[in-house]
């Protein structure tokens, strides 16, 4: 009996060694190339390294374009342009417009056509027979027999060509420049949008970072609880191999320090998955093997007078409310800019161009003939059918929504804050009771200890001060991790921004309200 006894025994304390190897002392054992990372460090490299973060500064630079690239609807915008038409059928251009008893002189007309005609034929012909070319735009149609003013002129050539340039540019429009002003708001609101990723990170950051602390905190109790199970099977053992102690007292301290091993299993795997959350939200490698430095104690010291930062506080720094500043000015921008749409406009252009025509392929014996022009085009704006009315009726509904969602957002943002303080205060509170509670304990089980070794306690009042001291532990620890993570939301809340002029992250350089 005793030797199977013996063989559980150490059964049971081997099984979890391999889950705190690393951890001794209270403290995980490094290796070579475990990092080590503070809360700055982590910050640090979350803002560098984030994906948000790089997204929102991307977004930043990509409305920084937009609005170097709306600049441009200022200058002149310079086209080339080219075209070739093929004629099919020629166009007749005629002289007089009907018959002689017509009233005007269209029986004038129709007597000069009729002798203009002939003699524009046989004119031709004497050019065509000896080697001279035929006017250019004029090729006259044979006169028929008993030809009448109801003959023409076939006016044009088969091919024609046409290259140039032309260019406009606006001189005065008011919608236009406001507009311009609507993109340089778009850029500010592109920036807030990432200040605003930058503080969510640095609070996620900030969360996971004292989440892994507290997953460390719970580790050491629960592998303090084990090793005391430990300890006292030993010494119940050795207590029931000289007959003072019974097989139940044996049985029951087993029965402690296999109860103790999922704990530990529990926390190593708790602490664990609070560096894999850690490092996604740094956004480094999963693989990299890291580690976090300080306790939660080292936070406690400071809780009252972190508590004092939060009496005179506003929500200036709200990232929200500004942006919602931000649209407010935008609307108030765009009723200005479609007012301005019933203003008149002024621009300018201008055109240069080469064309010619022929009725052949010869290009060399192209005559190309220039033709430019510069004008000022005026555009008063009449009627619209109403749509300029209704669309600045439209964006004035929209600003009314806008000032209502802001109304409401800080009504929702001032509860939150009275969360958060409330949050804190409480979590104070309960440090203190606790930490009174935990001396108690402390010293209630070390009575109880030594008690049991002299054989003046039972094991169960053993493990029921056990018990005690280990929830008065998790409850110090909580308490503080409560009171940190309710400031990492509030100071979110309230838009404290932590990077210095630089652009370094740093945590005693908070926003200035």
């Amino acid at each position: 009996m005793r030797i199977r006894v013996g063989i559980v025994a150490a059964a049971l304390c081997l099984l979890p060694v391999a889950s705190y190897a690393q951890y001794r002392d209270g403290a995980p054992q490094k290796a070579d190339s475990t990092v080590v990372l503070t809360l700055e460090d982590a910050l640090r490299i979350a803002l560098s390294e984030n994906v948000s973060v790089k997204v929102a500064d991307m977004e930043i630079e990509r409305q920084q374009y937009a609005r170097k690239g709306s600049y441009s609807a200022l200058l002149p915008q310079v086209n080339g342009s080219g075209s070739y038409q093929r004629t099919i059928k020629k166009q007749v251009m005629y002289m007089g417009g009907g018959s002689d008893d017509e009233e005007g002189g269209g029986g004038m007309a129709g007597m000069m056509a009729g002798i203009l005609d002939p003699v524009m034929y046989y004119i031709t012909q004497i050019i065509q027979a000896g080697g001279y070319m035929i006017p250019p735009y004029v090729a006259p149609v044979k006169p028929d027999e008993g030809s009448s003013s109801d003959s023409g002129f076939a006016v044009g050539r088969l091919n024609t060509y046409s290259a140039g340039i032309n260019a406009a540019m606006p001189l005065v429009n008011a919608q236009l420049w406001e507009s311009l002003r609507l993109t340089g708001d778009q850029v500010e609101l592109s920036v807030e949008q990432a200040r605003e990723s930058r503080l969510g990170t640095v609070t996620s950051v900030k969360q996971a970072f004292y989440a892994v602390l507290m997953a460390k905190e719970a580790f050491e109790v629960y592998k303090e609880v084990y090793e005391n199970a430990v300890e006292n099977f030993k010494q119940t053992e050795m207590r029931f191999n000289a007959q003072k102690a019974s097989e139940l007292d044996l049985t029951r301290a087993k029965a402690n320090v296999a109860a103790a091993i999922p704990n530990v299993y529990n926390a190593e795997n708790g602490v664990m998955l609070a560096l894999w959350q850690l490092k996604a939200v740094m956004g480094v490698d999963l693989d990299l093997d890291v580690d976090v430095a300080g306790r939660l104690g080292d936070y406690a010291d400071r809780m009252l007078a972190e508590m004092h930062d939060f009496d005179d506080i506003t929500l200036d720094g709200n990232s929200s409310l500004r942006q919602l500043a931000l649209q407010a000015e935008m609307l108030a921008k765009t009723v200005r800019m479609q007012q301005y749409a019933y203003l008149p406009t002024l621009s300018l252009s201008f055109a240069y161009s080469y064309n010619a025509m022929t009725d052949d392929f010869q290009f060399k014996n192209y005559h190309w003939t220039p033709y430019s022009f510069v004008g000022l085009q005026l555009s008063i704006p009449i009627f619209s059918g109403g749509k300029r009315y209704h669309d600045i009726k439209q964006t004035r509904v929209q600003a009314a929504e806008l000032d209502l969602q802001r109304i409401n957002a800080e009504r929702q943002l001032k509860i939150g804050i009275r969360q958060g303080l409330s949050t804190m205060e409480t979590a104070m509170k309960t440090y203190e009771a606790s930490r009174q509670g935990l001396e108690s304990a402390e010293k209630a089980y070390d009575i109880a200890e030594k008690s049991y070794r002299l054989g003046g306690s039972t094991l169960t009042d053993l493990s029921n001060t056990q018990l005690v001291l280990t929830q008065s532990r998790l409850a110090v620890s909580q308490a503080i991790y409560n009171f940190i993570v309710a400031k990492a939301s509030l100071e979110q809340t309230l838009g404290y921004d932590f990077r210095d002029g630089a652009g370094n992250a740093s945590l005693t350089n908070p926003y200035e309200k």
